[in-house]
């Protein structure tokens, strides 16, 4: 279901250019925004790479982590605003944009503070997650009522990925609030599953989304999936690691 998502769904994106007869503005502007999402995309999956493999809470990793935040953040930010407007394909892009924005941010902020304190914007972080897990439901019908059994070339059952994602992302924000605070380890869980999902995010839009661009040895190997999904094998040895009570001192001091 991920792979069925992640292959169609820049496959079948028009491609982000003015058109023919637009003035030169609008050419050089479109050639901007694809050149700040590709460059942004690919030094994200870079230094999130060398965040993840990095002692948690070095400088290495706090640096590559620091880079990681602005330049996807540059990355998403193009992404979730321009998708509306392209012409087709681009239901599953932009929701999956938002998602990657989100995910990006709220981790973040949970690094950013020994204690994460309920708010807006767990409120707000609320909102947005059940409106993503909503989307996908919504794109899953869609797609089941529709003549090609797809939406956008996303055959219904690739949605389930932002339904979960949605859903695991509320009932974190639910935690929060109903908790009022959050701290230790359970903090830096939350900074972990987020920060790896969004990066998973990348790597798949691009490794399995982006297959053309590859010379076909690569595209006949398994190294297109390996890659893909490194950040969410990552993601669960590093919740279990920040949960082995001899791992919780290094955990929190991140």
């Amino acid at each position: 279901m991920v792979f069925a998502l992640l292959m169609t769904g820049n496959a079948h994106a028009t491609v982000l250019q003015a058109p023919a007869g637009a003035p030169v503005w609008a050419h050089v502007g479109a050639a901007a925004l694809l050149w700040m999402h590709i460059i942004g995309g690919g030094a994200g999956i870079a230094t999130g790479a060398i965040a993840i493999a990095s002692r948690k809470g070095g400088k290495i990793h706090r640096t590559a982590g620091r880079v990681f935040f602005w330049v996807m953040l540059v990355c998403y930010v193009v992404a979730a605003c321009v998708a509306p407007f392209l012409d087709d394909g681009q239901r599953p892009n932009t929701i999956a944009g938002v998602m990657a924005l989100y995910l990006l941010l709220s981790g973040r902020a949970a690094a950013q503070k020994p204690e994460i304190k309920a708010g807006i914007f767990q409120v707000a972080g609320l909102v947005v997650a059940v409106t993503i897990a909503g989307a996908g439901a919504l794109f899953m019908k869609m797609g089941a009522d529709s003549p090609t059994g797809t939406i956008d070339g996303s055959p219904p059952e690739a949605f389930v990925v932002f339904m979960a994602a949605g859903l695991f992302a509320a009932a974190g924000e639910i935690h929060v609030l109903v908790r009022k605070a959050l701290s230790g380890p359970a903090r830096i869980a939350r900074h972990l599953w987020r920060m790896c999902f969004s990066l998973f995010i990348a790597s798949g839009s691009f490794f399995l989304g982006q297959m053309q661009v590859m010379p076909q040895w690569m595209r006949e190997s398994a190294i297109p999936y390996v890659a893909a999904l490194a950040p969410l094998a990552a993601m669960l040895v590093w919740l279990v690691l920040v949960r082995i009570p001899k791992r919780r001192k290094m955990a929190v001091a991140e």
